[in-house]
Formats: C-alpha cells, sequence, structure tokens
C-alpha cells in the first residue's frame, strides 16, 4: 500500500534504467486515456507495462501518442499542456523520455514516463485507475474461515475471532481481516490520520494501538469503510500488521 516510485529521484531513475533496465516489462492491448490539465493527452493501445522494482508496473506510453501537449526532447523531459479558453497552460517536469536508440534503452526505446500522480487521470479503457496499475501477474483471493484467530501486541490480547477473512495476494503475506467487534477493548483503539491507497482494495484507514500505561503503536490496524469491487468482502473489518504483531491462528503462532 506504499506509494512506491511516485516522487522518486527521476535522475537516480534514469541511471538505473540506463544500467540494468526494467525488471521486466509487457506490452498490453487495453486502451490507456492519460487526463493532464483537463486535456486528453494521450490515447493509445501501444503502452507498456514496466516494472521498475518487483512489486507493481507503471504505465509507460509512446512519445508518439502524447496529444494535444508538447514534450520537450530531453531525457528529463517537461510535458506542456498550452492555455485555451478556461484553462491556464501548465506543464510538469515529471517525465521521463527515452529515445529511440534500442541498443541503449531496449523495450523502453521511444516510450516516456508520465509520473502517475502528477497527472489528473487515468483510465484503462472507460475505468479509471488509483494509484498505480495493477500487476496483471498478481491477484487476490479472499476466503473466509471459522479457524480461531487471536491477535496479541506485547503479550496483551488485542483481538479474538472465532472467524476471519484471510486475504491472499500473490508474493504477500497472509492478511487477516477480523470483526471490528472482535477487539477486546475498544478504548485501545485510536484513529489515527495516516491512509493509504491500494489499487486492488482502495483507501485504508488506520488506528493507533494505546495501552493505559502508554505505550503507543502507530498505524498497527488498518479497515476499508469501502472497497474497491473485488475486495467488498473485507469492507468494514480491521487488520492487523503481522509485522508488527503476534498472530495466533488455531493455537499456533504465524511466524
Amino acid at each position: 500500500m506504499a506509494s512506491g516510485n511516485e516522487g522518486k529521484d527521476l535522475p537516480s531513475l534514469l541511471t538505473r534504467l540506463r544500467t540494468s533496465g526494467p525488471h521486466k516489462t509487457l506490452p498490453t492491448p487495453r486502451r490507456i486515456r492519460i487526463i493532464f490539465n483537463k486535456t486528453l493527452v494521450v490515447d493509445t493501445t501501444r503502452a507498456v507495462l514496466v516494472w521498475e522494482h518487483q512489486w507493481y508496473p507503471q504505465y509507460y506510453v509512446p512519445a508518439s501518442d502524447i496529444q494535444n501537449a508538447s514534450l520537450t526532447d530531453d531525457a528529463l523531459a517537461t510535458l506542456t499542456v498550452a492555455e485555451k479558453p478556461g484553462v491556464e497552460a501548465k506543464s510538469t517536469d515529471r517525465v521521463l523520455r527515452f529515445d529511440n536508440d534500442s541498443s541503449s534503452w531496449g523495450a523502453l526505446a521511444g516510450l516516456v514516463r508520465l509520473e502517475f500522480s502528477a497527472m489528473d487521470s487515468w483510465l484503462e479503457e472507460d475505468l479509471p485507475i488509483y494509484g498505480h496499475p495493477k500487476d496483471p501477474f498478481k491477484r487476490i483471493d479472499i476466503l473466509p474461515s471459522t479457524r480461531p484467530i487471536e491477535i496479541r501486541i506485547a503479550g496483551t490480547t488485542i483481538a479474538r475471532s472465532s472467524f476471519a477473512q484471510h486475504l491472499h495476494e500473490t508474493g504477500l503475506r497472509v492478511r487477516y481481516y477480523l470483526p471490528l467487534a472482535s477487539v477486546v477493548d475498544p478504548a485501545l483503539l485510536r484513529p489515527s490520520k495516516t491512509t493509504t491507497y491500494c489499487p486492488y482494495k482502495g483507501t485504508a484507514e488506520y488506528y493507533d494501538v494505546v495501552f493505559d500505561d502508554g505505550r503507543e503503536f502507530r498505524d498497527v490496524v488498518w479497515y476499508y469503510r469501502a472497497t474497491l469491487h473485488e475486495s467488498a468482502a473485507i469492507a468494514g473489518l480491521v487488520a492487523f500488521y503481522n509485522e508488527k504483531v503476534e498472530i495466533y491462528l488455531d493455537g499456533k503462532k504465524v511466524e
């Protein structure tokens, strides 16, 4: 649920891609549209999913498919939408442009990286996407389970339930979503200001756990008031950060 490469040091990313290349790439036939400054600047079926790291991809698009905007020729490029009635001119330098030299750039030759968060909106076919593109090699399975589960922090039981939703996400550890009523003392939960976004689930909100003696464990609980359709089964449930709590499933500690 982290923001990944958004706001990344673009010169460093460019150097790494030139030296080592991307983790992997995959052309996609999906229609990708990008809106910047209230203007459609990309409408293409030739986008490429590029994994800059192993976790999830970004969309790169052909430079030749940029429209209604100007794009500088530099590797560290600038995209500009000119002034038009009701819209002031606007530019962003959160752009990488890869020239057509395939010997230098391989699968990236001729493509442009427009930073996801710098754009107004992105669409796959007619569906808006948020945060970052989904990884086509990953999936989510949410399985209801009546295996008894207990959550402890520093040896103290925080939650206990005879039911949970087990969320399996490819390549990640299982997350356990419990009813809010399974928390043994609701006073332990203090709303946090933290939010994160997951393109598979939606926007998560967080709780801190604060004991009477003042011990505080920040952002160890999260929940979704509402989710994207494929994750509807966890809406309103609470999950506990495996790495920061002790989880006992069927009486055995989950490592």
